[in-house]
């Protein structure tokens, strides 16, 4: 049968998965997975201030993107509409818990959670996307492993193109 392990650190099981898997799929950093080899890729991070309010709701809605210029979070997260009735957060009553999202420039040890799709990193992972094509038991997905930005319907739909790319060798 297919085992799935999901929540590995991947560098530090990497010589018994190699050993063990058939397939790996990872969809950490690709220049990381290389051992930044070619030289770093750059990214973007996100910092978060998390607040609880007075009131039972603050936009009813469980996220709002800010697009403008002069606001400087890019989106506020409302925890209590993710949540299903009774759970901890809509158990609040006349509170809410809100996340503003802001963008924080990426240094190495930060989560890195979005590509800068510029020419010059463009570049570079194109070699890596190159290396990446020789690794045989390897598939690298998601917005760090194919270093590109991706709404979750588009990493849905291209993990869904890789397995059917996948079942056709079958």
């Amino acid at each position: 049968g297919i085992e799935v392990r999901t929540g590995v650190d991947y560098f530090k099981e990497r010589e018994s998965l190699r050993k063990e898997a058939v397939k790996v799929v990872f969809t950490g950093q690709i220049d990381a997975y290389f051992d930044y080899s070619l030289g770093e890729l750059e990214y973007r991070s996100l910092r978060f201030e998390t607040e609880t309010l007075e009131i039972p709701s603050f936009q009813g809605n469980a996220v709002v993107n800010y697009t403008e210029f002069e606001v400087p979070y890019t989106r506020i997260i409302e925890h209590k509409f993710f949540e299903k009735i009774g759970n901890s957060l809509n158990d609040l009553g006349n509170k809410t818990v809100i996340t503003r999202e802001y963008p924080k420039d990426w240094t190495k040890g930060d989560e890195p959670y979005y590509p800068v799709n510029d020419e010059k990193n463009t570049a570079l992972y194109n070699r890596y996307s190159e290396l990446a094509a020789k690794e045989e038991n390897v598939i690298f997905g998601g917005r760090l492993g194919k270093y590109k930005y991706y709404d979750m319907d588009d990493v849905i739909a291209d993990a869904l193109y890789d397995v059917k790319a996948e079942m056709a060798g079958f």
